[in-house]
């Protein structure tokens, strides 16, 4: 019975440290483009130009 005064407030404690970073990722935008990632990785998005010229 002694470890559920430790466990409980623990418990408790981390709880509401999710919420927390939960409740702070909201509010930084970490949701804001939910597709946008998924679809970057289907684009292939070279920084230089192909060549036009022929080999």
């Amino acid at each position: 019975m002694s470890g559920l005064l430790y466990l409980i407030p623990a418990a408790l404690f981390l709880g509401l440290l999710g919420l927390g970073a939960f409740l702070w990722s909201l509010r930084s935008g970490q949701f804001e483009d939910l597709d946008g990632a998924a679809e970057r990785i289907l684009f292939d998005e070279d920084d230089t130009p192909p060549d036009d010229k022929p080999a």
